[in-house]
């Protein structure tokens, strides 16, 4: 009861704040007083709802009246008991049942216990089938627990085959990568100390110096990473700054770095060489930078405030320059399941935002430089029309070819790389190269 209520509390909060799903469930759980095992199973009851929950309503809307209506906490009850009851196949059915009519009456709406336990039994007798629309749109939706809008953009985008591929990657297993810090072990010697304390480790074959585990758990208990031995980071963060081509003694600018993850592995390419300023907007995220870059002993990283949006001369100039722009995250929809319920409006402005960071972080690049822009999404309006609107203003600037070597899931151009998640399991990723070939004048 207390882990199921515990559950409930932060899918309560979480619905209320539009916060995210790491921030909540973490201090919820901070002083629970639940055990390790316990907590787990909050965090699977937790992300399995927030995941789920699109398919979860419309098994709850297929045994209400249509003038019925549900206060949030009774759905989410119902929600919870229906997500044990079809993916969570080691809690017995009448255990899901009896356990959602308690909490039901532990929040206090014991008039609802009867709804909750009628319709949680009516599901088991119908042989837990899910409603499934005969449209193409709608039925994808219900299967795949996504918002339309989503999969409409996606299948305009992509195609249809791409879009059901995309959507079945982000209810997959989920594995974690980790950037081995080669500063301070080889990849090889940190896969062995993994193996030998029973982890299921493998090398990555698109990245080099980076590894793929399964059944990690806390990434903090992990051997080495007190010790700075690596970081985590996915594959396609690790591609973003193979695609910068850092070499030697460069200075290299990351102009919203926050969290730290590509200034680490810029830095580590470096060989504690040379410079990398990581910038952004907020002092704390800023600090998070710093102690990143302290566990990992990295010297040549310096973390400061700036506001992207502004161009700064006195930064000066830079020959790789990273701007990774905040975006609308639907390529990371497996790890930020809370995506799923923003409104469509806050798209509105994304691109227009993008377009203008990009500009303003191609001043900081010097001439025969390399510039690489790269989002978590997989909408064209903030890729590649982002990108083909930048060189089509900028004569300065000219495509950089980019891993000519691997094989791409679209057609596109050899500066760009779409990465859709369903082909070497990646989070969904976009990223573009450009050589600045002459000087500009830049406007601030």
């Amino acid at each position: 009861m207390n882990a199921r209520y515990t559950a409930f509390q932060a899918l309560q909060k979480l619905k209320g704040k539009d916060g995210y799903s790491n921030i909540v469930l973490d201090a919820v759980l901070k002083n629970s007083g639940l055990s390790h095992v316990d907590r787990g199973f909050v965090a699977a009851l937790f992300y399995g709802v927030l995941e789920r929950g699109i398919t979860l309503d419309a098994v709850i809307r297929r045994y209400l009246r249509p003038s019925m209506k549900l206060s949030r906490p009774v759905e989410l009850v119902l929600q919870l008991g229906l997500y044990q009851l079809l993916y969570m196949d080691k809690i017995p059915d009448n255990a899901a049942v009896d356990e959602s009519v308690k909490l039901v009456r532990k929040i206090g709406q014991p008039k609802a216990a009867g709804l909750v336990n009628a319709i949680l039994r009516q599901f088991i007798r119908d042989q837990k089938k899910i409603p499934l629309p005969d449209s193409g749109i709608q039925r994808l939706s219900v299967e795949y627990a996504c918002p339309e809008w989503i999969i409409e953009s996606f299948t305009k985008d992509y195609g249809y085959d791409n879009c059901v591929g995309i959507l079945q990657s982000f209810l997959q297993h989920r594995y974690l990568g980790v950037r081995v810090n080669i500063n301070q072990i080889s990849a090889t010697d940190l896969l062995m100390l993994f193996t030998e304390q029973g982890i299921q480790v493998r090398r990555s074959t698109i990245c080099p110096d980076a590894l793929i585990l399964e059944g990690a758990g806390d990434v903090r208990q992990l051997p080495g990473y007190a010790q700075g031995l690596f970081h985590v980071q996915d594959l396609a963060a690790q591609l973003c700054v193979q695609a910068l081509n850092i070499a030697g003694t460069m200075r290299v600018l990351d102009v919203c770095a926050a969290p730290g993850g590509k200034s680490f592995t810029i830095a580590q390419q470096l060989e504690n060489d040379g410079e990398v300023l990581a910038l952004d907007l907020y002092p704390q995220k800023v600090e998070l930078i710093r102690q990143g870059a302290e566990r990992l002993h990295l010297q040549n990283i310096h973390a400061a405030v700036q506001d992207a949006r502004v161009y700064n001369p006195a930064l000066g100039r830079y020959d790789r320059v990273l701007c990774d722009l905040p975006c609308s995250g639907l390529g990371i929809l497996a790890k930020k399941p809370e995506i799923r319920y923003k409104n469509v409006a806050f798209l509105d402005n994304l691109p227009e935002l993008q377009y203008h960071l990009l500009c303003i972080s191609a001043c900081y690049l010097q001439v025969g430089g390399i510039l690489v822009y790269s989002t978590c999404t997989l909408q064209d309006a903030e890729n590649a029309q982002i990108c083909n609107r930048f060189l089509q203003a900028h004569p300065e600037f000219a495509p950089y070819s980019i891993f000519q070597n691997m094989q791409r899931a679209i057609q596109e151009p050899a500066h760009m790389l779409t990465l859709l998640p369903q082909m070497y399991h990646t989070d969904g990723f976009f990223i573009c190269a450009f050589q600045k070939i002459k000087e500009p004048v830049c406007e601030t």
